[in-house]
């Protein structure tokens, strides 16, 4: 906590003054008293008045009529906004805990208290003024901004900003953190840009609007922003490593940020923690605290109140209400125009597959139109990478994948999880803050052409986010949980060795660090033995791997039930690997073109991208063709290899290190082939649930046969993406040729499968010599 300043406090100014003091005791009066005596020695020639305000938003009437009469007294007279400002500190936990649910003030000590604090240490409580104002100045503002002509209202708008005058001063006095919205509701309820529009709403009303913006009406009590974290601390602390790793240079360049511009922050979603960590993050930061928007589902029991103190806004889940659709932009412009900073999953859900999922536009939308409205000179959109070694909820989403329901939240939901995050180690907790993308960058200048053109609006819309997406994805560092699961889902439940995996892992480092992408320690320490045995201990225990011990030497294994959850991990790194594996599967392809084969190869390299864009981001078509011909750098005759036909391709890769298409993509091209199966004899419209159940039971008989070699494809999530696929392709509504189509679509899929062996037969050769240098050189 910083000392307070005595600058902190200015003068009244010269000139008549009415003193605005807000004082709810006798000692705060006594301290308020002794300061107006002081001022009146200072500035013999003024004169002050002062009218008392009880310690509330809404005066009661008799105080407002007093206001009324003292506002009308003289135009040029200095409004000047006082009150006792209490230094944090010496109230009781367990009290601050309640007032917190209640909402009440938790860093005032009780009344019955002051005194005898005061006596103990006079500093721990001091006046504070905030910037006067002219009676004259504040009734312009008045009339530019609010419907209203009652004095009354007059009376209560002038309230409204001397209580936001000294919050801006006590801000100073506590530090950034404790930034946080007041009188939204008032603020927006008297505003006449917000009138104007709630006319043109068919039904509309001020009381239905009000409301609404009591659900919406969130905000940081001064005590949420210790608690909060402290308790998001110990909830993740169970099970991670206290300490989260940052990127320093990151955190002060998004504190640079934050001082210019309002920021929207995005984080990618993994788990139910990261709407935790965002807030830890800001606090011990010391960054300004976000309102993170979240579904109204998580509204249960004390966790409502509690949230919506530590800046949590509930939404709800169907915004198919025209009034609620209007408040809620209202309320977003409001709290952009304020320059505070919102944060959302850009996700939209958690990613219970381990990958990236497209970004969701409906609250963007909401912050751009508070941007082209000329609510801010811009808008940042600033990406965070949440990523952990390892979760507890992906034997939740292996539940899924299997078919299962979700669980709904409750208190008795909240109890299991905390307790799970106690049940073992889980790692440490990573948080990337990438550059942050401009929003007016994308969007031209407010009340730019943009606003007047909503698809052209919408194309910028997505684009932003998916370079928001994108540089999530790019910062996201690579972890030994990952690799680790990779590498031994790709033995379809044989054991490896630990010399086995150490040796096999190297490849896939080397091409990290020669790509320059980011990894954690725990993936660095991968290059040697002991490194490889620690990851291999932490995932062990059926998480998800399994160690079989008592012969010659331990080895370790992922058996076919604990898959879905090993993907989990695999699917975080992918994006790292995309590319060189489309590589692969393309010089495959081409090799066995008869004609035409360099060209082949570009057409079956765009054509998996195309068919791989509803799981994976990628660059645009020319940057795409770029960063594949970076991957063939390797090779200097790659074209004239291609074009000798199949056997020169197979030489080529057998010099391609590592070989990663089989590892990193047959899941999801399976999984299409699963549903593409299971589309032959059905009709030609199905909704997603009846085709997820063909797919499962489908999967489950092919996995059985052996037709299938992976469990994991066998997932109702990655059939979702699949319909999409086969949605794209047209092959979900009628037309005369479907039957053809769809079977040419099951049979291009055998095709790319078939590659994949091609490819999977090359690496297990690669894998043998080295096995066979290995031991030649132990034998020496």
């Amino acid at each position: 906590m910083r000392p307070a300043a005595d600058e902190y406090a200015p003068f009244i100014p010269e000139g008549d003054a009415l003193v605005l003091a807000a004082a709810s005791s006798p000692a705060e009066r006594d301290l308020l008293h002794d300061w107006l005596d002081q001022q009146r020695r200072d500035h013999p020639g003024a004169k002050i008045d002062v009218l008392l305000l009880p310690d509330s938003d809404d005066p009661p009437p008799t105080v407002l009529a007093q206001l009324v009469a003292e506002l009308q007294e003289d135009e040029d007279r200095s409004v000047v906004p006082v009150r006792v400002f209490w230094v944090p500190g010496g109230l009781p936990t367990r009290s601050k805990v309640v007032a917190l649910l209640s909402g009440r003030d938790t860093y005032r000590p009780p009344e019955i208290l002051q005194r005898r604090i005061l006596r103990r240490d006079p500093s721990r409580a001091r006046v504070v003024a905030g910037e006067p104002a002219k009676v004259s100045e504040l009734r312009q503002q008045w009339a530019d901004t609010t419907a209203a002509e009652n004095p009354r209202e007059f009376a209560r708008f002038v309230i409204r900003r001397a209580i936001l005058a000294i919050e801006r001063v006590e801000l100073r006095l506590l530090g950034p953190e404790y930034k946080s919205p007041r009188l939204i509701k008032p603020e927006i309820m008297a505003s006449s840009r917000f009138r104007e529009g709630l006319e043109k709403i068919p039904g509309a009303s001020l009381e239905k609007a009000g409301e609404m913006l009591d659900e919406l009406s969130t905000g940081w009590s001064r005590f949420s922003v210790d608690l909060i974290p402290s308790l998001g601390r110990a909830v993740f602390s169970r099970g991670f490593d206290p300490n989260i790793d940052y990127i320093r240079d990151e955190v002060e360049l998004l504190r640079r940020n934050l001082e210019n511009h309002p920021a929207v922050l995005l984080f990618s979603h993994r788990s139910y923690l990261d709407g935790v960590i965002v807030p830890v993050a800001m606090q011990e930061n010391r960054l300004p605290p976000v309102h993170t928007f979240a579904g109204i589902n998580l509204s249960f029991g004390f966790m409502g109140p509690l949230m919506r103190h530590s800046g949590v806004i509930f939404l709800r889940r169907k915004l198919d209400d025209p009034l609620y659709k209007y408040v809620l932009r209202q309320f977003v412009g409001y709290i952009v125009e304020k320059r505070f900073n919102l944060s959302w999953s850009i996700e939209g859900t958690r990613s219970r597959t381990g990958k990236m999922l497209p970004p969701k536009l409906g609250l963007l939308a909401y912050v751009a139109d508070a941007y082209l409205d000329g609510r801010s000179e811009d808008i940042l959109l600033q990406p965070v990478s949440i990523s952990f070694d390892q979760l507890h909820e992906t034997s939740e989403y292996a539940a899924y994948a299997r078919g299962g329901e979700k669980t709904p939240e409750s208190v008795e939901w909240l109890y299991k999880f905390i307790k799970a995050q106690g049940e073992r180690n889980y790692g440490k907790i990573y948080v990337r803050f990438p550059p942050a993308v401009s929003m007016r960058e994308y969007l031209g200048v407010p009340h730019g052409p943009m606003a007047t053109d909503p698809d052209a609006k919408r194309l910028a819309l997505q684009k932003m986010a998916f370079e928001v997406s994108w540089r999530i994805l790019r910062a996201t560092p690579v972890n030994a949980s990952a690799l680790v699961s990779a590498l031994l889902l790709t033995a379809r439940g044989t054991a490896m060795t630990l010399d086995q995996v150490h040796h096999s892992l190297q490849p896939a480092l080397d091409y990290l660090e020669l790509k320059q992408t980011p990894m954690t320690n725990s993936a660095l320490r991968l290059r040697t033995p002991e490194g490889v045995r620690a990851a291999l201990d932490a995932l062990s225990g059926g998480h998800p791997v399994t160690c079989v011990e008592g012969g010659r030497e331990p080895v370790w294994r992922i058996a076919p039930e604990n898959e879905h959850e090993a993907a989990f991990y695999r699917n975080t790194l992918i994006d790292a690997f995309l590319e060189t594996s489309l590589v692969e599967l393309a010089l495959v392809h081409a090799g066995r073109a008869e004609s035409d084969q360099v060209d082949a190869f570009w057409t079956q390299v765009m054509r998996l991208r195309d068919l791989l864009k509803f799981d994976f981001y990628f660059a645009g078509s020319a940057e795409f063709r770029e960063h594949v011909a970076e991957e063939l750098s390797w090779t200097d005759d790659w074209q004239a290899r291609v074009v000798g036909g199949e056997e020169q391709v197979n030489e080529l890769l057998r010099v391609k290190s590592p070989l990663l298409a089989g590892a990193m993509l047959r899941p999801f091209f399976e999984a299409y082939w699963i549903v593409a199966e299971a589309l032959r004899d059905a009709p030609a419209q199905l909704d997603e649930k009846e085709l997820t159940n063909r797919a499962l039971g489908l999967g489950n008989q092919y996995v059985a046969q052996n037709r299938v070699r992976n469990n994991e494809s066998v997932s109702a999530l990655l059939f979702a993406t699949a319909r999409q696929v086969a949605a794209d392709q047209h092959l979900l509504e009628p037309a005369p040729d479907l039957a053809e189509r769809r079977l040419a679509f099951r049979n291009e899929l055998r095709a790319i499968l078939r590659d994949m062996d091609q490819v999977e037969r090359i690496s297990l050769e690669q894998f043998f010599a080295r096995e066979r240098a290995r031991r030649a050189a132990r034998a020496q």
